[in-house]
């Protein structure tokens, strides 16, 4: 075998693993595969002839690599999501949950979400660049944090300092709904987002109470200023629109309760929020302004 044929395969016994560091600080499976294509050139350019740990090498990469796409996607964030975003063109259709146009494979991506967890993304997303690759390197993949620092340009105490902060947004503020009622509002939420992907109509508006507001931010629909929806027939018929878009979405704890995260590309686009009465959704808010997005508390949902 020769010497380029063995670097190739040598590569791809860690692709895998550089796939899914990768994913997990990109949230997207285009940008993932881009930086793991990235460390492989990376790697061709490069004499490792006395590298032991070739695994590591290519991590530490990788992760510079990811690290530098994070700190320039502020710039990138609203074309990126303006090219995968469908924006509603009537005001029933801001019930509907966000999708994603055709320039990715939505049923791929959704997989790959699923298999992480979409409201980890989500939360991930909410980090700083330094954050996010200190928690994700370090909590999900083991390394230590004087591998970690010299990324990031710090001491391994300011390195522990900032995955301590990141777990603790991951964790989430003190829950506003305990127990059973938080329970209860759980399965309320679950079963409006499987009618919306199921296209279940009548189930759908079975969860809704028939005079049911949806107020969304102007960012959500076509006209400059924020939505007012009523009716349950007219809110379920909007998120029917959308009823294929909903992969991109999963529950989360929103402000210390159970809401509805949107993030395309693994990045938060909007949340939706419940007032719940009696097993009946009352109210949904639907949360879009980047400033808005900014002040809520999202966490994991056990």
């Amino acid at each position: 075998m020769d010497e380029g044929s063995l670097l190739t395969e040598r590569f791809e016994e860690h692709r895998s693993h550089l796939r899914a560091v990768s994913y997990r600080m990109l949230g997207s499976l285009a940008e993932a595969d881009d930086a793991v294509q990235e460390a492989w050139l990376r790697l061709r350019r490069s004499d490792v002839s006395e590298v032991e740990n070739l695994g590591g090498w290519l991590t530490t990469v990788v992760s510079r690599v990811c690290l530098n796409m994070l700190r320039s996607r502020e710039t990138r964030r609203e074309d990126s999501l303006d090219a995968y975003a469908a924006r509603p063109t009537h005001p029933a259709d801001a019930a509907a949950v966000v999708g994603r146009g055709d320039t990715v494979d939505p049923e791929q991506e959704a997989v790959m979400a699923d298999s992480v967890g979409l409201a980890l993304l989500v939360v991930l997303d909410t980090l700083t660049p330094a954050e996010r690759l200190a928690f994700v390197l370090h909590d999900l993949f083991a390394v230590s944090f004087d591998e970690i620092a010299p990324l990031l340009g710090k001491s391994s105490a300011a390195t522990r300092q900032l995955a301590s902060r990141a777990r603790r947004r991951v964790k989430g503020a003190p829950l506003v709904a305990e127990g059973a009622d938080l329970a209860r509002r759980r399965r309320v939420v679950e079963a409006f987002l499987a009618a919306t992907r199921g296209g279940h109509f009548d189930d759908l508006v079975s969860l809704l109470h028939p005079d049911v507001v949806l107020r969304a931010d102007k960012a959500v629909g076509p006209t400059p200023r924020p939505l007012v929806v009523t009716g349950a027939v007219t809110v379920a018929t909007g998120a029917m629109a959308a009823m294929q878009r909903a992969r991109a979405t999963q529950p989360a704890l929103v402000d210390g309760t159970v809401g509805l995260a949107m993030a395309p590309l693994g990045r938060l686009f909007l949340v939706l929020r419940f007032t719940i009465e009696d097993g009946l959704i009352t109210g949904i808010d639907v949360v879009a302004e980047p400033e808005r997005l900014a002040g809520l508390e999202l966490a994991v949902l056990d």
